[in-house]
């Protein structure tokens, strides 16, 4: 069964970081799009990042551009996305989401994604 499991969600205050992990189990996706997007209530889901599991260039949203940042731990089939300075309207559940295809180019669009994380909530205070 493909699973991507995601953890590392929270409370934070205006200004501080958190790291979100998305990890994969049931197959790999060294060659598919890794995509990350956000959902705030009463808005529809927010393109934030994507980029091939393996590498390559990431694609940034404008309004993290400069604060988030992708790792991987190819070991562990596991990605990363650092986010700092974080700010209150970063307040969204957030998504990992994979092709099931492989992919030159990742897809910024959420329709394009097969396989999806259950989410985790992030939460920053003013």
């Amino acid at each position: 069964q493909v699973q991507l499991v995601e953890s590392g969600g929270g409370l934070v205050q205006a200004g501080g970081s958190l790291r979100l992990s998305c990890a994969a189990s049931g197959r790999t996706f060294s060659s598919s799009a890794l995509g990350w997007f956000r959902q705030a209530p009463g808005k529809e889901r927010e393109f934030v990042a994507a980029h091939r599991w393996s590498g390559g260039n990431t694609y940034y949203a404008d309004s993290v551009k400069g604060r988030f940042t992708i790792s991987r731990d190819n070991a562990k089939n596991s990605v990363y996305r650092q986010m700092n300075s974080l700010k209150p309207e970063d307040t969204a559940v957030y998504y990992c989401a994979a092709t099931r295809a492989p992919t030159r180019a990742p897809t910024l669009s959420w329709r394009d994604y097969d396989y999806w994380g259950q989410g985790t909530q992030v939460t920053v205070s003013s």
